[in-house]
């Protein structure tokens, strides 16, 4: 560990047995820890990788709350609270032959939890029995209870005021605690497991369909296509679909000059409206499966919430600075785990099915090493009842239509000098005048160097004129003449220049000497060639470093 993470396993540490949650343990039980950051800034939670004691235990099948039902309870209620339980988990006690079992080990030695802690599979359904116990007498009356969430709901004032006080009295009683920083009182509108719940009624969170409702004008052909893409997918729900996306359809033809018109400006809203409302986002029903798609790319990450063909949520984010770098297996871990928190209210305690494009993470719970931030991730995972399956990228659409909207691939990325004169400063590194930049000769961009070579090779010519004659259906030309195989930017027979692609790849401080399979991974994402995959095993195996 980090020095900076020592000194908080120490101090969290001493908390926790001055709280009386932990003592010292001589247990033959042993579980490794780590940190998982919590919502609140700078804040740090330790957890536990309990995945082999969770193995080996009987699942509770304790059934959580429906939410459809809860939410018909709310009526015509004008006034609502919320109340978060303080660590909730850590408010009941294990039973004391258990507790030899909770032991994990730490920089100090061994330690055992007296109290539930995170990390155990029947954590949740445990603690929802709970909840429902304390307020069995207030439930589908004015209270709503949900894991250690709790709202408080009522049609005026003064029964709200009678309704808070039997709801904090029935917590006292029972000796559960709530965190006044994560509590919201008197509210006439509130955001709840993915509603917003107001005089009006049940509405959809606007922040379930702001990713599609957001997405900027295209600026390109491409971009064209990738919206398109995700529109098409759903088109059997879409009355008339062709006809009002015939003016984009059209941008997107051969050889047509890419003019947005009123007409396609029209057709663009009307498609977003149509794809955020019914029937195409439709009411989760609990008692089935739900169906995850998840997609990540090198700008992204996209994810479709659906049950029996029917979309119920879409959901996307861009890539942070640090996550940028990571290889494709964490990328695609990562939006498993993105959509698993942005769904957790609908997805915890219920089956559900994920799909990814990454083959190997079908494995993922039988990986015998893991790296800390795989562990991270195992650790809010293992919470789940879920399967992991492979679904090719192609089939991916919608998802891979979300985690590349309003992309900016690298190949073709180009800063200004004001740009990167602004970023060298936010890293307050001394830099030179921007005159002096300005005087500084570009080098060519991997794209423009392929670019060139496509146009000199005599075999990308044969392929353009067999392209116009219909008869190379996996090829394709851009609006700028470049040649493209299924969306892989074709590199031309020149040796050179695919050295210099494999070096980039390979040897750059960056990507710190891959082998053939994950160099293979990230190079096919962007470039193809013939006998692609024999070329990268024999660089490796040539590499004098490897």
């Amino acid at each position: 560990m980090a020095p900076d993470e020592l000194k908080e396993q120490k101090t969290q540490l001493q908390e926790q047995l001055d709280k009386g949650f932990i003592r010292p343990s001589s247990s033959p039980w042993g579980h490794p820890s780590l940190f998982v950051e919590k919502k609140d800034p700078g804040g740090k939670r330790l957890c536990v990788d309990y995945r082999p004691l969770n193995a080996v235990t009987v699942k509770n099948k304790y059934p959580l709350s429906h939410i459809d039902i809860l939410f018909d309870q709310v009526g015509e209620a004008t006034v609502f609270s919320k109340i978060d339980l303080r660590s909730g988990y850590h408010q009941i006690k294990v039973r004391e032959e258990d507790i030899p079992k909770t032991t994990f080990s730490m920089r100090y030695g061994l330690y055992e939890y007296l109290v539930m802690s995170f990390g155990l599979t029947n954590a949740p359904a445990f603690f929802m029995y709970l909840m429902n116990s304390v307020f069995m007498n207030e439930l589908d009356k004015f209270v709503v209870v949900f894991i250690d969430d709790i709202l408080v709901y009522s049609k005026n004032e003064k029964e709200h005021e009678e309704h808070l006080r039997i709801v904090l009295s029935c917590l006292r009683e029972h000796k559960l605690y709530a965190k006044f920083s994560k509590c919201a009182f008197w509210l006439k509108e509130v955001a709840f497991l993915g509603h917003i719940l107001s005089a009006k009624g049940v509405a959809v969170d606007p922040s379930k369909v702001e990713d599609v409702l957001n997405w900027k004008q295209p600026q390109t052909v491409t971009e064209i296509r990738s919206f398109l893409g995700l529109a098409g997918y759903y088109r059997r729900f879409i009355k008339d679909f062709s006809r009002i996306s015939k003016p984009m359809t059209a941008l997107t033809q051969k050889n047509a000059k890419f003019v947005w018109s009123p007409k396609c400006e029209e057709a663009f809203g009307m498609l977003k409206k149509l794809l955020t409302s019914a029937p195409v986002l439709a009411q989760p029903d609990i008692t089935k499966p739900f169906d995850v798609y998840c997609d990540a790319s090198g700008s992204g990450l996209g994810c479709v919430l659906m049950q029996q063909g029917r979309v119920i949520a879409y959901a996307s984010s861009q890539l942070r600075k640090h996550e940028v770098n990571y290889p494709t297996h964490d990328l695609e871990l990562l939006a498993i785990v993105y959509a698993l928190k942005k769904w957790r209210h609908y997805l915890l305690g219920n089956t559900c099915h994920i799909y990814t494009g990454h083959k190997s993470l079908k494995y993922i719970f039988t990986q015998p090493e893991l790296n800390m931030r795989q562990r991270r991730w195992l650790e809010l995972i293992k919470d789940y009842d879920l399967e992991v399956h492979y679904h090719p990228g192609k089939a991916n659409v919608v998802a891979d239509a979300l985690s590349r909207k309003a992309h900016c691939n690298f190949i073709e990325a180009r800063p200004t000098v004001r740009v990167l004169c602004c970023e060298i400063g936010d890293i307050e590194m001394p830099t030179v005048l921007d005159a002096e930049l300005y005087n500084l000769v570009l080098e060519p961009t991997i794209k423009d160097q392929i670019i060139v070579a496509q146009q000199k090779d005599k075999g990308m010519a044969h392929i353009r004129d067999e392209i116009n004659g219909k008869k190379k259906a996996c090829f394709q030309l851009d609006e700028e003449g470049v040649l493209w195989f299924k969306n892989h930017l074709v590199v031309p027979k020149d040796i050179e220049l695919r050295k210099k692609i494999l070096d980039e790849d390979h040897t750059s401080m960056f990507t710190m000497n891959p082998g053939s399979n994950k160099m293979y991974q990230d190079l096919k994402q962007k470039f193809w060639w013939t006998r692609m995959k024999r070329e990268i095993a024999k660089y490796v195996s040539e590499c004098d470093v490897c």
